[in-house]
């Protein structure tokens, strides 16, 4: 029974291995300041989307702002979603010398962020 049990396991944790390799979206949310320079905000927008074709490793990038009628955005306006082959990929977009200086141009006018990166499951 034992060895039934670690077979289950180590098929289970294979399984988990390889989901974790699949596809990545990465979901980015935007909270900019109050006093944000508005030129500073399109700005933004507009080098976030350059992002693709500087990084080869995103796959597609998807974004927009907030136009949900239910009021629960608790201040986030701009959502972002890029797609990664595998998070090995996404791990080389986050160090990418591109990403990072988008990350230096957005710093001054963010209030806050939400991230949340999920494997793709079909």
């Amino acid at each position: 029974m034992k060895i039934l049990t670690s077979i289950l396991t180590l098929a289970m944790l294979s399984l988990t291995v390889l989901a974790a390799d699949g596809p990545i979206r990465h979901v980015v949310h935007f909270k900019f300041k109050v006093d944000a320079d508005k030129a500073l905000v399109a700005k933004v927008v507009t080098e976030f989307a350059a992002l693709k074709g500087k990084i080869s490793a995103v796959e597609a990038l998807e974004y927009g702002t907030n136009v949900s009628p239910e009021k629960h955005d608790k201040g986030f306006t701009h959502c972002w979603i890029a797609t990664f082959k595998n998070a090995a990929a996404r791990d080389a977009y986050l160090i990418h010398p591109d990403h990072q200086a988008f990350v230096a141009l957005l710093k001054p006018v963010l209030e806050d962020a939400l991230v949340i990166d999920f494997v793709v499951q079909k």
